[in-house]
């Protein structure tokens, strides 16, 4: 009973973090500045990245993990650098 309870929870968890990934991507569609479109695209990444993680668990493949941590590092760099352009108008100096 415990590893179906286990598989459901993770079906579960799934489900709404695919939800809640749709309502980002509302965000990002009808945000009505820049600032809320850059939060809806930090929301994204975060969900995909926790949608691999309960991928990987449920399959036990550790490709999954590693793709997430990609996802975590580029996600984070990039929401710097869109933060910085909006405060700044340039990314590099």
């Amino acid at each position: 009973m415990t590893a179906l309870f286990l598989l459901w929870a993770i079906l579960v968890a799934q489900l709404i973090l695919g939800l809640a990934m749709l309502l980002s991507l509302y965000r990002i569609i009808k945000g009505p500045r820049a600032q809320d479109r850059v939060l809806g695209l930090d929301a994204v990444y975060m969900n995909a990245m926790l949608l691999l993680i309960t991928f990987g668990i449920r399959t036990g493949d550790s490709i999954y993990f590693e793709i997430a941590l990609a996802i975590a590092l580029l996600g984070f760099v990039s929401t710097i650098a869109l933060a910085k352009f909006l405060m700044r108008g340039e990314v590099i100096e």
